[in-house]
């Protein structure tokens, strides 16, 4: 039997390879151990944003590194005489205002030292990192908003199991309240296409807070007057995350929590802005959480000042908690 024949490796050319690298954005550089000097192709000074020349100082890029990473590459870039094998280095470039993420590759030790220089690559992975970054904030929101739906309903099973005189009773009411909740999710769920408003203000407002209305002594403790105006759908989403954020705290820690506790919500026109006031009585003794924000509270800070484009404020006043929201009334149609 014959045995199979092996294909026969392709030789690449240097104009095949320079090809190859630059299709692929790999920016090429060489460091003299003994004299510090950087050099770098075509695409390493465009990365860098540098103009071309036969030597670059290790200084000269460190001015471009961003501060809180400049330390880290140096002694990374030191260490990696000390390295056996491959290496990897991920830091930040100060661009003017942008910042960009590049990855510094190659050989440490002996194996990538040539007549004293040592060899190795720049890759621009701005995008991957955007994208983890992305990933992360998106995992933390889920668990933020998966434990939060949890808590929501340990609430709703524990105040409806106290009026509840049978387990039907009970699971009637939860579903019903349940479904409440499931009905605001469906109210500002972005449009497909961008079609028409997600929601009035007023409808926003009272179909999020429906299922905390009766979880009380008495229904009717929740009070909405707020101007008539339609919400666009990026800001229904925005708004309707803050406003389950202070309901959920409220029935955690406020007045929602208290049988007898009551919400004020209004809104007045202030110019081209919209002023939203939260106003708490009858609940438990407010105390100033200063200094224990946690993830729902930087949330609704950033929902706020980069979503909606406004301000919060908290007043812990002893008679309840007050929350004024500024925002433009432009924005909020968007």
């Amino acid at each position: 039997m014959l045995a199979a024949r092996t294909p026969d490796m392709h030789e690449w050319r240097s104009d095949q390879l320079r090809h190859a690298i630059k299709a692929a954005g790999v920016a090429l550089w060489s460091w003299n151990v003994d004299t510090d000097a950087f050099a770098m192709d075509e695409l390493g000074f465009e990365l860098w944003k540098l103009p071309p020349s036969d030597h670059v100082t290790f200084g000269e890029l460190s001015a471009r590194i961003h501060p809180a990473d400049r330390d880290h590459v140096q002694s990374a870039f030191s260490a990696t005489r000390a390295i056996l094998g491959p290496y990897e280095t991920d830091f930040r470039i100060m661009i003017g205002d942008t910042v960009r993420w590049v990855t510094a590759r190659g050989q440490g030790e002996d194996a990538g030292i040539v007549g004293r220089t040592m060899y190795g690559i720049f890759l621009d992975v701005t995008e991957r990192k955007q994208a983890e970054e992305g990933h992360e904030l998106l995992a933390g929101e889920m668990s933020h908003r998966v434990k939060n739906l949890l808590a929501i309903a340990a609430g709703l099973t524990a105040i409806s199991s106290r009026s509840a005189n049978s387990v039907e009773v009970l699971a009637h009411e939860l579903t019903e309240r349940l479904s409440a909740l499931g009905r605001a999710h469906d109210l500002v769920r972005p449009l497909l296409d961008g079609r028409g408003k997600a929601a009035l203000l007023g409808d926003l407002f009272a179909v999020l807070l429906a299922p905390y209305d009766d979880l009380g002594a008495f229904k009717g403790r929740i009070r909405i007057a707020v101007e008539r105006m339609g919400i666009g759908e990026g800001a229904a989403t925005g708004l309707a995350l803050v406003i389950h954020e202070l309901a959920t705290n409220s029935m955690k820690y406020g007045a929602l929590s208290a049988p007898v506790g009551t919400l004020d919500l209004s809104s007045i026109v202030d110019g081209e802005d919209l002023v939203l006031t939260w106003l708490e009585h009858g609940g438990p003794k407010v105390i100033d959480p200063a200094g224990r924000a946690g993830f729902g509270s930087k949330l609704v800070q950033r929902s706020v000042t980069g979503q909606l484009g406004g301000t919060i404020e908290y007043d812990w006043a002893e008679s309840g908690l007050v929350v004024t929201l500024r925002m433009s009334r432009g924005r909020l149609a968007n």
